[in-house]
């Protein structure tokens, strides 16, 4: 095989490859997208309670509080989010248990 026919045919693969990842990655957003709108209508309001039993306000600026407390509020949001994620999961696997 000549060396031009080779990088003809690297070349068609690379565009191949990078038409095969922009379509997946259109798709696997729009997933993200229903997923994240049907969780945002089930979420209770902005305050959730750390694992520690603190009530966390998630919207609040994280930048706002001194410099000390701000991995623990970071931290703290973090777990919030998951705790809340976790709720909603268990909320769905009841709901799919029911059903059947």
């Amino acid at each position: 095989m000549q060396m031009k026919h080779l990088i003809i045919f690297a070349l068609a693969g690379i565009v191949i490859l990078i038409g095969f990842n922009m379509f997946n990655s259109n798709r696997h957003e729009s997933r993200i997208a229903a997923t994240t709108s049907s969780i945002a209508t089930s979420i209770p309001p902005d305050t959730a309670i750390s694992s520690e039993g603190n009530p966390v306000n998630t919207t609040t600026d994280i930048a706002s509080q001194p410099l000390g407390k701000q991995p623990k509020a970071i931290l703290d949001k973090a777990t919030a989010k998951i705790e809340q994620a976790e709720q909603v999961n268990q909320d769905r696997v009841e709901q799919m248990s029911d059903a059947q």
